[in-house]
C-alpha cells in the first residue's frame, strides 16, 4: 500500500538540507556545543535560512498565504487554529474511553505496555496492517540523519571532537524500532567495529522497563555488545516523557513514535522535549491521528474496533490492551490541536504531514535560538 499525503502543508525531507551543509567550509560546520547541528540547515522552499526563520518566524499572514496557495482547505493556518486549553484540566483524565484519576493513568498505561512488550512489534503490525514500517521509514527520511552523519563523520576524522557531534533522543521507543533505523542510517553499527566512542549517539528513553529490556536484547542480538558497551552509540534509559532524566539542551533531534497519546499530560511532555533540545534542534512526532474523510473514517472504525481487539486476543491473548490502544487514538488531539500545542510549548515553523489518509501524521517543529 502506498502512503497518502493529504494535508496541504508537506514537510520537505531535509536530505537536500543537510547536503547543503556538507558543502559549507569546515568553519561553518564548527558549531557551538549548545547549538544543534540541524540549525545550519536550509529547508528548500522555506523563506530564509532556517536559523533565521527560527529566530524570526514568518509572520502568520505570510504562512497563511503560503498555505492557501497550495490548497483551498486552510485548516492548517493560524487563522483557524483551534483554541486550546491545558491538556489536563482537573483530577481526572481519559484512559481510552474510561475516565481515571490523573495519578492512575500512568500506572494503567504501564500495565498495558508490560503486557504487550514481547509482542509489541506484532501489535504495531496488527494495528497498522504493517504500514507502521513505511511510516517509520518516512520519519527517518524526514530527519536527514543519514546525510548529516556522513558529513559529521568526515569532520570528526580531522577534528577528533571530544563530544558527540550528533545526539538523537527517541522517546517511548523502548523496543528500538525507530532507534535501530537511526543506528543503521548513521552507520553506527559499522563504526562499532572500530575503536573509540562514536561521534553519533542514539538514546532510547522509555518509562517501561519491560519495553527497554526487549529493546536492549534486540540491540545486542542484532549488533553485538560493542555498539552499547564500547562506542556508546546506543543506550537505553528509563524515564518519563513528562520529566526526562536529561540535562537542558542536550539533544539535536527528538523523536517520539506512537507514544505521545499515551502520556498523561501532553503539554508537560512537549515542554520537556523543548527543554532537552539544543537551540536549533528539531522535534518530530509520529502518531496515530484523525481521518478527515468521513467514508474512510467509517471503514477505519470498523477495522479498528472489530478487527484489532479480536486479533489481539487471538495472537497475544490480550483483548483489553488492544481495545485501549484503539480508543486512545480517538481520544488524542487532532492534527491542528497538536500543532497548536507544539506552538504553545515554544516550537516554531510547526507543520504536519498526513499519511495514509490521516490515519497517522508526522508533526515537525524547531526550537529557536
Amino acid at each position: 500500500e502506498q502512503m497518502q499525503r493529504t494535508d496541504r502543508v508537506i514537510t520537505q525531507p531535509p536530505h537536500s538540507v543537510i547536503m547543503n551543509s556538507i558543502a559549507l567550509p569546515a568553519s561553518r560546520l564548527i558549531l557551538r556545543q549548545h547549538q544543534s547541528i540541524f540549525s545550519a540547515s536550509t529547508v528548500r522552499n522555506a523563506p530564509r535560512h532556517l536559523s533565521a526563520a527560527a529566530t524570526n518566524p514568518t509572520p502568520p499572514a505570510a504562512r497563511e498565504g503560503r498555505a492557501k496557495s497550495n490548497s483551498n482547505n486552510d485548516s492548517n493556518t493560524n487563522t483557524n487554529a483551534p483554541k486550546i486549553g491545558d491538556y489536563v484540566t482537573g483530577p481526572t483524565t481519559h484512559f481510552g474511553y474510561e475516565d481515571v484519576s490523573v495519578e492512575a493513568k500512568e500506572s494503567r498505561v504501564r500495565e498495558v505496555f508490560e503486557s504487550v512488550a514481547d509482542n509489541y512489534d506484532i501489535m504495531n503490525d496488527l494495528m497498522s496492517a504493517g504500514l507502521h514500517r513505511l511510516w517509520k521509514d518516512e520519519l527517518l527520511r524526514m530527519t536527514g540523519v543519514e546525510a548529516a552523519a556522513k558529513a559529521l563523520r568526515r569532520r570528526a576524522a580531522h577534528d577528533h571532537p571530544a563530544e558527540p557531534l550528533l545526539s538523537i533522543l527517541d522517546v517511548a521507543g523502548g523496543t528500538g524500532d525507530v532507534a535501530f533505523r537511526f543506528v543503521n542510517a548513521a552507520g553506527c553499527a559499522e563504526r562499532s567495529r572500530s575503536s573509540g566512542r562514536d561521534e553519533v549517539n542514539v538514546t532510547v528513553c522509555d518509562i517501561n522497563p519491560e519495553m527497554l529490556r526487549v529493546g536492549e536484547k534486540r540491540a545486542r542480538d542484532r549488533y553485538g555488545n560493542a555498539l552499547l558497551d564500547e562506542t556508546k552509540a546506543l543506550r537505553f534509559v528509563e524515564g518519563n516523557a513528562q520529566h526526562l532524566p536529561f540535562e537542558d539542551e542536550q539533544f539535536d533531534l527528538y523523536t517520539i513514535a506512537f507514544g505521545l497519546r499515551n502520556v498523561t499530560d501532553v503539554d508537560m511532555a512537549l515542554r520537556d522535549s523543548y527543554r532537552v533540545l539544543k537551540p536549533g534542534g528539531r522535534y518530530l512526532c509520529l502518531e496515530f491521528s484523525h481521518v478527515p474523510n468521513p467514508a474512510f473514517q467509517a471503514l477505519y472504525d470498523v477495522y479498528s474496533f472489530n478487527v484489532i481487539p479480536a486479533v489481539g486476543e487471538m495472537v497475544a491473548k490480550d483483548r483489553s490492551s488492544y481495545q485501549y490502544l484503539v480508543e486512545s487514538i480517538r481520544k488524542f488531539s487532532t492534527q491542528d490541536e497538536l500543532k497548536a500545542r507544539m506552538e504553545k510549548a515554544g516550537f516554531t515553523n510547526v507543520e504536519y504531514t498526513n499519511m495514509t489518509g490521516g490515519i497517522v501524521a508526522i508533526h515537525s517543529g524547531w526550537k529557536p535560538f
